[in-house]
């Protein structure tokens, strides 16, 4: 690939992303328009900005290349991502919007009335936010590696400096108008060359039996991964979903739970309409590039077109989807810094901008500093990891604060560490075992179906035997959770909830 193209797509996505957040800036004056942008934005705006968070280096690159290497069984990544939402819709957009927190930690702490609940739900937020932006720092060195032939770690470096400088510079609310912007960027740059490698298969046919062999055998239903692989990881990316940090943020920036929902629902549509593409993507790999199978799976989306097509018209389609991998990194990045910033900052720096600013480079840097000292695995596989543990730690503590009224301070706090120890736990082995020459086994490589049921019975469990401390104000809480705004109004006295003030 010609390195051109990559400097090219590098400096053009990098100085639109600092040039948004700059403009940003300009309307970004208080503390509410950095950590919720004033909780004004409207819902097909801030549908496009989860788009653009959401749809990470294992969308954009991770699906494909995980289609190339593994066949259908890849297609529960896409489908799981998009599916979570759908979880969301139902049980915790509009709530989680009436709560009127700003980060998860303010839920947890307006629902149950516990610091310590609030502190260790702020830890497992900061450990997921970074667990989560590591694959983004590995997919950003691989795509520089490929593009323009630098070392591997220059790309884990840019990324971090445009993002810290967008984050600090505008917070939320510069951060949406880059996000949307980045959206419609990946969803372009994914679509335009999968179209064109259409036009030439139905005009040229495929390349040889090959690709076409290794096309049936993924089709083949006795190559599929075992059940338990699967069911696990669904349910991982099912229940995962509930708990992203980076996603719960936006809904705090919508109007009103209505406005949640909807935005919801939008969200549905636009993660349906791009996972068309790296889906198909993936198919194509398998014709025409078989041999990425063997280790370079993930640049199937980065080196396709050049394989296809030769001279200009390679050049500009790689261009093309190299701006957005580097749109894909920036986004998600992006989308992790700032609400690892509001946490950060509310519970180390009084919740001030200049809190904020310094919390969001701690919360780039850090993971920055672990890219570089470990070695970048299967973009896709990485977060499918993330989710599972996101599964096991947050998503009881939010599904059952929203929906269960006997909820207490020491069921959510057990639930907690028990999903932290047992996913963390099972993580730790699944890195460890490949090392000293022992096979990995299906329920420690994907953990999620057991981890995540035994994290919601202790803490139905432990709140059962501890119900006498159920906190006094769990009752109005919930009342107000699931209240339509209109009636909320009408009521005398009513607030503005939990976290800080509006």
């Amino acid at each position: 690939m010609n390195p051109g193209i990559g400097y090219t797509a590098l400096a053009l996505v990098s100085a639109a992303t600092l040039l948004i957040g700059f403009y940003g800036l300009r309307i970004s004056r208080t503390t509410s328009d950095f950590y919720v942008a004033s909780r004004t934005v409207k819902p097909w705006w801030n549908a496009s900005a989860i788009g653009g968070e959401y749809l990470s280096a294992a969308s954009f690159l991770g699906v494909a290349g995980l289609i190339v290497a593994s066949g259908v069984d890849a297609l529960w990544f896409p489908i799981g991502y998009t599916a979570g939402y759908l979880m969301l819709l139902l049980f915790v957009a509009a709530p989680l919007r009436r709560s009127g927190a700003y980060t998860v930690p303010d839920f947890a702490h307006a629902r149950l009335e516990s610091l310590p609940v609030r502190r260790l739900t702020s830890l497992l937020v900061i450990a997921i936010g970074w667990l989560y932006i590591v694959p983004q720092l590995h997919g950003a060195a691989l795509t520089m590696r490929i593009t323009t032939g630098l070392p591997a770690e220059i790309g884990c470096l840019v990324v971090t400096g445009v993002v810290c400088l967008s984050v600090v510079t505008g917070g939320m609310r510069s951060i949406t108008f880059v996000q949307a912007f980045q959206y419609w960027l990946k969803l372009v740059a994914i679509a335009v060359p999968v179209l064109f490698i259409l036009f030439r298969l139905a005009g040229d046919g495929p390349p040889g039996a090959d690709g076409a062999q290794l096309l049936a055998e993924a089709l083949d239903p006795e190559t599929h991964a075992p059940l338990y692989r699967n069911v696990s990881l669904s349910i991982a990316l099912l229940c995962g979903t509930l708990g992203l940090p980076h996603v719960l943020v936006r809904f705090y920036t919508n109007p009103d739970g209505a406005s949640a929902r909807r935005t919801t629902l939008i969200v549905l549509g636009l993660l349906s309409l791009f996972y068309i593409f790296p889906i198909t993507f993936g198919v194509l790999g398998r014709i025409y590039a078989p041999d990425l199978a063997g280790g370079a799976a993930d640049a199937t989306v980065l080196l396709l077109p050049g394989r296809v097509f030769d001279g200009a018209s390679g050049d500009l389609l790689a261009a093309l989807v190299t701006a957005g991998a580097f749109a894909a990194f920036l986004s998600t990045s992006s989308g992790l810094a700032v609400s690892l910033a509001g946490v950060i900052s509310q519970e180390f720096f009084r919740g001030s901008v200049r809190g904020f600013r310094l919390s969001a480079v701690l919360a780039a840097v850090v993971p920055l500093g672990i890219a570089l000292l470990t070695e970048s695995s299967a973009l896709a596989g990485s977060i499918g990891t993330v989710f599972a543990f996101t599964a096991s730690t947050l998503c009881p503590l939010l599904v059952l604060g929203i929906w269960w009224r006997r909820l207490t301070a020491h069921g959510a706090g057990a639930g907690m560490l028990t999903g932290a120890l047992l996913c963390g736990g099972a993580m730790l082995a699944s890195a460890v075992l490949p090392r000293i020459g022992a096979d990995t086994p299906a329920w420690i490589e994907q953990p999620a179906a057991w981890t995540v049921p035994a994290a919601f019975a202790v803490t139905v469990l432990v709140s059962r035997l501890t119900a006498g401390s159920a906190p006094g104000g769990g009752a109005k809480f919930l009342a107000r959770l699931h209240t339509p705004e209109p009636l909320d109004r009408a009521r005398p006295g009513a607030g503005s909830g939990g976290g800080k003030p509006s």
